[in-house]
């Protein structure tokens, strides 16, 4: 199905903010879809439908409107990531993320290898929370917060990064919010193990 759109009548008129909003919701979707570096402006402003000059007035670029995505999923992602909440609800937050733009976004880049550099404080961040939760006793000590964080990335995403094998090894669609949801739960159950809160 083509998500390119035409504006209406009420949408030609100048709305900045809304303009941004489109082009950032289209352009998660085109980069979620091919990749930073097979994504086309024209794509994205046809699927916002809106003119691509407005990628460079806005963003700058291609460039510009990519990272402006990663830092706002940056911004969210740090929100799940508190550690106000347990390390087995927040693992869980991140599986539901494996159905979105986003999610497809964040693995395209790690395969690809091609999309402009992020900000890496955001990972720092990822990595010193951990490490909280080890001080706080919610994680075994002798875990180095880094590995660890690498591999609770890998699990969380496994549904999007291994969508064929876990519907072999699964017999279930990972692509739905049903197995996102079974996979979740199964996820935050192996962190209550680790934590020794089972």
């Amino acid at each position: 199905m083509d998500q390119r759109r035409s504006p209406s009548a009420s949408e030609r008129k100048r709305d900045p903010e809304r303009t941004r909003a489109l082009l950032i919701e289209a352009a998660a979707a085109e980069f979620g879809a091919k990749g930073y570096a097979a994504t086309r402006t024209t794509d994205i402003a046809a699927r916002a439908g809106v003119n691509k000059q407005l990628i460079s007035y806005y963003f700058g670029g291609k460039e510009g409107l990519y990272k402006e995505i990663a830092t706002s999923w940056h911004t969210t992602a740090a929100e799940m990531a508190s550690t106000a909440q347990p390390l087995d609800q927040v693992l869980a937050g991140f599986v539901q993320t494996t159905l979105t733009d986003h999610g497809r976004l964040w693995a395209w880049a790690n395969l690809a290898g091609d999309s402009p550099t992020v900000d890496e404080a955001f990972l720092r961040s990822q990595v010193d929370q951990l490490r909280d939760r080890q001080e706080a006793g919610e994680l075994p000590a002798d875990l180095d917060p880094g590995f660890l964080l690498l591999a609770l990335m890998a699990a969380a995403s496994a549904p999007l990064t291994l969508r064929q094998t876990a519907g072999q090894i699964t017999g279930e669609d990972p692509a739905t919010p049903e197995f996102a949801a079974r996979y979740a739960d199964q996820l935050a159950l192996l962190v209550r193990h680790l934590s020794g809160r089972a």
